[in-house]
C-alpha cells in the first residue's frame, strides 16, 4: 500500500494535506511479466507479417509501446515501427497528431497502445488517426483493462483485466523518476 497526498481547499480558506492510500495492484516484476506475454501474443498474431507499427498514446501507451518494442525485437525479427499520438482527451472532436507521416503505417499492421481502458474513449479516438489510412489490420493493446466501455471498443491483447467500480481509479506508473514500475487502484 502507497500513500498518496492530495491537497484540498476547506473552511476557511485553510489547506488540508489528506492521505489517500493506494492499493498495489501490478509491481516492476509482474508489469513485466505482462509485456513479455503481450508481445508473444502479438508475435503469434503477425508471424506471417515483416513489419508492424506499434501506435503508443502518448504518454503511458507510447512507454508501454516502446518496451513492447524491446521484447519483440529480442523474440522475433519483426521489423517494429514506433508511433507516438498525441490526443487531446478533453476535446469533444477526434483532434490527434503523430510523430510520423502516414506513409510510414500505410499498408501495414497496426498495434495500437494504452495503458489503463475505462470508457474506451481513448482507444476510439486513436483509432480514429487510422481510419482514412488502409491498412492490413489494427489490434489493441492495453495493460489494464477495467471493463466500463462506453465505446464499443474491444481489446485484443490485455495485460490485467479487472472488475473496478467508477469511483475507482487505476494509476499506471512507468518510467517515473524516483519511482518503481507499478500499478495501483485508488
Amino acid at each position: 500500500m502507497r500513500l498518496k497526498f492530495v491537497l484540498f481547499v476547506a473552511y476557511n480558506n485553510a489547506i488540508y494535506l489528506m492521505a489517500e492510500s493506494q492499493l498495489l495492484i501490478l509491481n516492476k516484476k509482474q508489469i513485466q511479466q505482462k509485456i513479455n506475454r503481450i508481445a508473444y501474443q502479438i508475435l503469434e498474431d503477425n508471424l506471417d507479417e515483416k513489419e508492424i507499427v506499434l501506435a503508443g498514446i502518448w504518454d503511458r501507451g507510447y512507454k508501454l509501446a516502446i518496451r513492447l518494442k524491446t521484447v519483440l525485437s529480442r523474440i522475433s525479427s519483426l521489423k517494429i515501427t514506433l508511433l507516438n499520438i498525441e490526443l487531446d482527451r478533453l476535446d469533444t472532436k477526434l483532434v490527434a497528431s503523430t510523430d510520423l507521416d502516414e506513409s510510414q503505417w500505410k499498408g501495414k499492421v497496426i498495434i495500437l497502445v494504452d495503458d489503463v481502458l475505462n470508457s474506451g474513449k481513448t482507444l476510439a479516438y486513436g483509432l480514429g488517426v487510422f481510419l482514412n489510412t488502409p491498412h492490413k489490420k489494427i489490434r489493441t493493446v492495453v495493460l489494464v483493462d477495467r471493463s466500463h466501455k462506453i465505446f464499443p471498443i474491444a481489446t485484443d491483447f490485455v495485460g490485467l483485466q479487472m472488475a473496478t467500480v467508477l469511483k475507482e481509479h487505476v494509476d499506471v506508473v512507468l518510467d517515473v523518476d524516483g519511482e518503481e514500475d507499478s500499478v495501483y487502484l485508488s
